[in-house]
């Protein structure tokens, strides 16, 4: 298993006709090309699944969760869906810069 650790802002992205909003980390940079690497060696070897994603253990504070991130083509990195337990948990909000670990 490799661990990639980066510290980033958390982010909401909301649809203009959807209710909801979801939050996100973007990894990008050095982890992304990691994640990348780690990803193609190992997981998608029986070919890639959902939206190109790659299943993760993600760890923020002291709360850790399994999940998957998705590729962000803006960035070039990887997005990791922050659900709404985690942020209650570490008492995260919109804007916080959070360091997270995932591990694939």
């Amino acid at each position: 298993m490799e661990d990639f650790t980066v510290t980033t802002p958390l982010w909401r992205w909301q649809s203009a006709t959807a209710p909801a909003a979801w939050f996100f980390l973007t990894i990008a940079g050095e982890a992304a090309d990691g994640i990348r690497f780690a990803a193609i060696g190992g997981q998608w070897l029986d070919g890639r699944k959902g939206f190109g994603s790659a299943k993760v253990r993600a760890t923020v504070g002291d709360t850790c969760w399994n999940t998957s991130v998705f590729p962000h083509k803006e960035s070039g990195g990887w997005l990791l869906p922050v659900k709404a337990t985690v942020r209650k948990a570490e008492g995260l909000t919109e804007g916080d810069v959070v360091t997270v670990t995932v591990s694939l």
